[in-house]
């Protein structure tokens, strides 16, 4: 499956870690989180992504541009010719990667109308945000959606817990404390999702309609969205806070979505 990858974002509330490169680039463990999620699905054996760009694209467009440079060691004969040798090698060589320009201000559903020239007619496709990562069965994912055959599965997650949680009994006596775990209580969209070609009749193409709003309760009221269930790892990158917490998991070595 072809894998769309929303990368259009100001990230405004992350921007005092950095605010010279867009979100997608901002780095975990000297990568950018996009690398991070592409990489993931690459394990998986889904490797041709579509990038809708939005807000400075020009640097995700250059970040692949030069990511031969980038990635390997090489030697450069300066002069007229300008020959390039490159010397070692990166695992990633069999990645087909679109970048797609979707307007600087267009809302997440519009970036998705935009790329369906870029999709495989008639076929179904991951779709997920640039800047969430967990440790999510992505086989499984695509079994599920196989098999109910509505056109839109989202996989819902524990919020990351921000506080010590409390477990009590009905007198008020605490039965289990957790610090900052997965939350236990309802579930909320992680992203990670599979789309059937049929999503499209729900995008009108419009700079302002956002996904996660009317097309998705559309899609609700038609009983067409399912819920895959993920109880393991899963975080997002918005605040400084949640930078810090992904790249001191990945320098510890407990990074849960590194499977490479």
């Amino acid at each position: 499956m072809k894998v769309v990858i929303l990368c259009g974002g100001y990230g405004i509330r992350i921007r005092d870690v950095a605010e010279d490169i867009p979100k997608a680039l901002i780095p975990v463990g000297g990568r950018p989180i996009l690398w991070h999620v592409m990489k993931y699905y690459a394990q998986f054996g889904h490797r041709d992504f579509i990038l809708c760009l939005g807000y400075k694209g020009y640097a995700i467009k250059e970040f692949f541009l030069n990511y031969e440079a980038l990635t390997r060691d090489f030697t450069i004969t300066l002069g007229a010719s300008k020959l390039t040798e490159f010397h070692s090698k990166h695992n990633e060589s069999d990645w087909r990667v679109t970048l797609a320009e979707t307007g600087l201000a267009a809302m997440t559903g519009a970036r998705i109308r935009k790329i369906k020239d870029y999709l495989t007619p008639g076929q179904s496709f991951m779709l997920t945000y640039c800047d969430g990562v967990g440790n999510i069965d992505l086989n499984a994912l695509e079994t599920f959606h196989k098999m109910h055959g509505k056109i839109l599965s989202v996989t819902g997650v524990r919020p990351p817990g921000r506080f010590g949680e409390l477990v009590h009994s009905g007198t008020g006596s605490v039965t289990e404390f957790n610090e900052k775990p997965q939350a236990t209580g309802g579930r909320i969209s992680g992203g990670f999702f599979v789309c059937r070609p049929e999503l499209f009749d729900y995008l009108d193409g419009d700079d302002s309609q956002m996904f996660e709003q009317q097309p998705m309760r559309r899609l609700v009221d038609d009983g067409q969205m399912m819920m895959f269930e993920h109880d393991g790892f899963w975080q997002p990158m918005d605040t400084r806070r949640e930078y810090q917490l992904l790249n001191s998991l990945y320098e510890g070595g407990k990074a849960p979505w590194v499977v490479w």
